[in-house]
């Protein structure tokens, strides 16, 4: 059956159809506004020319939309992380080497490209590196986020403590409390602080020059405070007073919770302005007066009490916290004030998208700013209020930056590094009806000439988190790479999505495998009725949380002929103890509610042929998870090895990659393998395997 049509098509030559010319597409991250609202600032990662990796540089945008993007930074390693100066001047971090100290081991440092044009230079430099910079708005007060020995007393001291562990050469790392991973690193045994940018005493080594900087010198405001900072954000008030932060602190049995903080700027007191055990508080934007912070409110969770997201307002100096938008049914995150203080920008996940809002502050009534299905990041706003600046995605497009009128919801597109990529197919959105009556919404990715002469195979893609949605684009999980391929992609929205409100939650919390698994089998059913769909060739496919539930799809049904797994829970009694954060993990199923929502228990059941994927680096699903899987569907499935002993699954693994498959030439060998893996299950066809995998 012809999956495409027989003469080629203009999208033959979309990025889709070439794995080479798909990672080398630009990929934008970050926006930084000036304070005058002239200049905007992007992060552009390319591909190097080995291909083996991508390095960020920095580009200017037009705000006003008439000029076009231009890059403003090179190097090798990259730049990130832009903060713009009161006075124009744009702070970065980077670790490219320093031209004026070209003897010293690069590590990140500060760097400073003036307002008034020239070459960046280093503004400070230490070696441990600095992670981020923030920078406030009305005053010169700069935040500085960089990682000391737990030990070190101070920057001298954190110095010959980091010399004499390298020339040691000791990695190890005594811990003293939990967690000890995160993702794919290792913690410990550096920890975050804050500093302050200071002015310091003038360098008697030579003579001052015009163009010579002034030397400066970091305060640490966050001694003493461990390892309380490793998940927060320091959030500056506009005036510099006054830094909030959320800090972690043990409660324990391994447990922790988040109270919020205030760190004064000037003599680096700090005090717990807000703290309850049933909450996690995170800061967000502090009120243009200085006056006020909006908190993040999340329910702190358990078997019988699903997770719940809500915005507070604060006085600055600690009070009582005030709900702002409580009757709203989403989970809103929090981009900027208004200037003049009267209301908030925020985002949140909505129906398949994630819009911009604006919430009044004196009623807590929400407006939907944006219309369009996208998904709305990194929101900054002008100096006058009228206008917003965002990073903008859907499954029609990569991230792109655009300019929104706040009074109309008008969206225009800002010039841009690179083009959107030509698309090999059609978006549709598609609803179903839940097992217990609940609506299942889904995108569904149609590869071009799919209709009832042709129609088109069938991948059932299962999203992670759990708590997340199918609503932006992603470069790990791209729909038209498939369907470049001729297949059609459905994306569901399950129980446990979200933007679809609290009782969307409440479906699936603790039961992973009931209304998750229902919905998706709805979804499935609906769509696999219509007359461009073939229903005698589909598949499953999911990573993490989505990877859980490919594995329960595939002890459940055999109604898919191939089924991958990525990254994915398989044992839910070992998945607990051994991810990065048990902590959490165990207040959401008791130790029945894990037995009885665990993939591993049915893999006798299990008939249809499994591609598994997984990282070495992976700490938030550890590779025991995958090996487990691997040899328990070897031992244990329905499916026959064939006459020469060799089984249909198969086993991708990484060793050198985390959850993600990060890595660029990496990532080519993921999709490939996936589309032999279909190809030969689904088409009964042959497609070659990558060569660098010496098969």
């Amino acid at each position: 059956m012809t999956l495409v049509p027989d003469s080629p098509t203009p999208a033959n030559t979309s990025a889709f159809h070439d794995l080479d010319r798909f990672v080398a597409l630009p990929r934008l991250s970050g926006l930084s506004l000036s304070a005058d609202g002239t200049r905007l600032v992007t992060s552009v990662a390319t591909l190097n020319t080995k291909g083996t990796a991508y390095a960020s540089a920095l580009w200017e945008l037009d705000p006003s939309g008439r000029q076009p993007a231009r890059r403003i930074t090179r190097s090798a390693k990259g730049e990130s992380g832009a903060s713009f100066l009161r006075s124009g001047d744009l702070l970065f971090t980077s670790a490219r080497p320093d031209p004026e100290n070209s003897d010293e081991e690069p590590v990140p440092a500060l760097w400073k490209l003036p307002a008034a044009g020239g070459e960046a230079r280093v503004v400070h430099t230490r070696p441990g590196g600095v992670k981020s910079v923030v920078a406030a708005a009305e005053a010169d007060a700069v935040v500085v986020v960089a990682e000391v020995l737990a030990g070190s007393t101070d920057e001298s001291d954190d110095e010959e403590r980091r010399k004499a562990r390298k020339d040691a050469g000791v990695a190890a790392i005594l811990h003293t409390g939990y967690p000890v991973r995160h993702w794919d690193a290792d913690l410990g045994p550096s920890e975050p602080r804050y500093f302050l940018i200071e002015q310091g005493e003038p360098d008697d080594a030579g003579p001052v020059t015009v163009d010579d900087e002034p030397h400066l010198t970091l305060r640490n405001v966050t001694g003493g405070i461990g390892s309380a900072l490793r998940n927060a954000s320091p959030r500056i008030s506009p005036d510099g007073t006054f830094l909030l932060t959320s800090q972690t602190v043990p409660v324990g049995g391994g447990d922790q919770r988040s109270v919020l903080v205030r760190v004064d700027t000037a003599t680096g007191e700090r005090s717990v302005i807000l703290e309850h055990p049933d909450y996690d508080y995170d800061a967000g934007p502090v009120s243009p007066d200085s006056s006020t912070a909006v908190v993040v409110v999340r329910h702190r969770t358990g078997p019988d009490t699903p997770p719940n997201v809500e915005l507070g307002l604060l006085p600055a100096d600690g009070g009582s916290l005030a709900p702002l938008a409580s009757g709203w049914d989403r989970w809103p995150a929090p981009a900027a004030w208004l200037p003049d203080g009267s209301g908030l920008v925020v985002t949140a996940d909505d129906d398949g998208a994630s819009p911009v809002f604006t919430i009044d502050v004196a009623t807590g009534g929400v407006t939907q700013v944006t219309m369009d299905a996208a998904a709305y990041t990194d929101v900054v706003i002008s100096p006058d209020g009228s206008t917003a600046y965002a990073l903008r995605s859907s499954y029609e497009f990569p991230p792109e930056a655009v300019r929104i009128e706040l009074a109309t919801g008008t969206v225009a597109p800002l010039p841009a590094p690179s083009e959107r990529p030509a698309l090999p197919g059609t978006l549709e959105r598609v609803e179903a009806i839940g097992a217990d009556g609940h609506a299942v919404k889904s995108y569904l990715v149609l590869p071009e000439g799919a209709d009832a002469s042709h129609p088109a195979p069938l991948l059932l893609w299962i999203h992670g988190g759990p708590l997340g949605s199918w609503n932006a684009w992603t470069w790990r999980w791209s729909p038209w790479l498939l369907a470049a391929r001729g297949y059609a992609v459905l994306l569901p929205d399950p129980a446990l999505s979200t933007g679809y409100g609290q009782r969307m939650i409440e479906r699936g919390w603790g039961a992973w495998g009931d209304a998750p698994y229902t919905d998706l089998m709805a979804a499935t059913d609906a769509v696999v009725a219509r007359a461009d769909i073939d229903e005698s060739r589909t598949a499953a496919m999911g990573g993490s949380f989505g990877g859980y539930m490919a594995n329960w799809v595939a002890g459940h049904t055999a109604r898919f002929n191939a089924i991958v797994t990525h990254a994915s829970l398989w044992a839910l009694d070992q998945f607990g103890p051994t991810t990065d954060a048990s902590f959490y993990w165990e207040k959401e199923m008791t130790p029945e509610m894990a037995l009885e929502n665990s993939p591993h228990t049915h893999v006798g059941n299990i008939s249809t042929p499994m591609l598994v994927i997984h990282g070495d680096k992976d700490y938030r699903v550890p590779i025991g998870e995958g090996l487990r899987l691997w040899y328990e569907l070897l031992s244990k499935s329905q499916l026959p090895a064939g006459p020469d002993g060799e089984t249909e699954h198969r086993f991708l693994y990484f060793p050198d990659e985390n959850h993600w498959i990060l890595k660029p030439q990496h990532a080519k060998i993921w999709y490939s393998v996936v589309e032999h893996f279909l190809a030969r299950h689904l088409l009964g066809e042959k497609v070659d395997l990558p060569a660098e995998l010496g098969i």
